[in-house]
C-alpha cells in the first residue's frame, strides 16, 4: 500500500461521521433559514414583498402565489430548524431537497451550481441520517 493510501485509511478511520453530518446539517440549514427570514415581518408574518415575489417573479405553476409564499416561508423556517436539532432529519432534508428542485426547475434554472451545493448535503442526510449528535438518535427515531 502506498503512502497516500495509508494516509487516506488513517484519516477515514480516525474521523467519526457525526461531525460531518452535523456540519452538513448546519451548513445547509443556514441559507434556507436566512432566506425565510427575508420573507417575513416580525416573527412569521409573510411580508407584502414576499407575496409580490411569488406573484410576479417566481410564478410557480399550479399553486396560487399566496399559498406558495406561505408554504415556502414556513418551510424555510421549520425544516432548517429540524435539521439543526437533528429531529426528523430525513423528512426535513427531503422537504428541502424538493424545494431545491422546484427552485431549480421553475424559478432559477441557471442557478444550478448553487442548487447543487444545497442538494449534495441534503442527499447525504436523506441517505445517511443525522448520525449520533441529534434528537433523532436521542429519541431513538433513527
Amino acid at each position: 500500500m502506498n503512502a497516500l493510501a495509508r494516509l487516506h485509511h488513517r484519516l477515514t478511520d480516525t474521523i467519526p461521521e457525526w461531525p460531518l453530518a452535523l456540519l452538513l446539517r448546519l451548513g445547509v440549514a443556514a441559507p434556507f433559514f436566512l432566506s425565510g427570514r427575508t420573507k417575513v415581518e416580525g416573527l412569521l408574518t409573510v411580508s407584502p414583498s414576499a407575496l409580490y415575489l411569488f406573484a410576479e417573479e417566481y410564478r410557480l405553476p399550479v399553486i396560487p402565489p399566496e399559498i406558495a409564499a406561505h408554504l415556502a416561508t414556513y418551510a424555510e423556517h421549520l425544516l432548517p430548524a429540524l435539521l439543526v436539532l437533528g429531529l426528523l432529519t430525513r423528512p426535513a432534508a427531503l422537504g428541502l431537497l424538493a424545494m431545491t428542485a422546484v427552485i431549480q426547475v421553475f424559478v432559477y434554472p441557471s442557478a444550478w451550481p448553487t442548487h447543487l451545493l444545497w442538494a449534495a448535503p441534503l442527499i447525504y442526510l436523506v441517505a445517511r441520517g443525522p448520525d449520533a449528535v441529534s434528537l433523532d438518535r436521542l429519541l431513538k427515531l433513527e
